[in-house]
């Protein structure tokens, strides 16, 4: 199966898992070793302001305080993993996804962001999900998920209640009309 590396994976209609359910997963990364993104439709009920004040990062003037922190998914809940637009090399721990989305888990760009010297559109995760190797490809034989080229704008640019929907727009389709059975001619 070739790379779905900047590819979103669109929870289907009828799946029951609640980490997943009605969620739209950006992949960041899928290699041989299985691989790993994040949920970005699923806003906590914590801002970075509340962030910012646990980790002590000061932000009391930080222009994104009031900014949602995600749900990213059910792995390593207690660190943060930043999608972002821009450069990896600007930050300690970072991985360049595409061109122009990178996703970095370090400190550093979130003492950026209360300084309001960090990337101008972002998302904020706790967690992340991840697959071993052939699981994801599995479930997507089960058609519980479905996949489609990212688009940057849909993570960056539209409300996180309208990215699913969004996303299954650019494949021309209503998940709403889908059906859990998978079709064979």
């Amino acid at each position: 199966m070739q790379s779905l590396k900047h590819h979103f994976l669109l929870a289907m209609p009828h799946m029951e898992e609640a980490n997943f359910a009605g969620s739209l997963v950006y992949l960041c990364d899928h290699d041989d070793n299985g691989c790993m993104g994040v949920i970005t439709n699923r806003p906590l009920d914590i801002t970075l302001d509340a962030l910012f004040e646990q980790l002590s990062l000061g932000g009391e003037t930080s222009l994104h305080r009031n900014a949602p922190v995600y749900y990213g998914g059910p792995m390593h809940k207690d660190r943060g993993f930043i999608l972002h637009r821009g450069n990896s090399d600007e930050w300690d721990s970072s991985i360049q996804v595409t061109d122009n989305v990178a996703l970095t888990t370090s400190m550093d760009i979130l003492q950026a962001l209360a300084n309001n010297t960090g990337p101008e559109r972002y998302l904020v995760c706790l967690g992340c999900a991840g697959w071993d190797v052939g699981q994801l490809e599995e479930e997507l034989k089960e058609n519980a998920w479905l996949t489609v080229d990212a688009d940057a704008s849909v993570l960056f640019e539209t409300p996180p209640a309208e990215r699913l929907s969004a996303a299954a727009g650019i494949l021309g389709v209503d998940l709403n009309l889908m059906t859990r059975d998978a079709g064979h001619a």
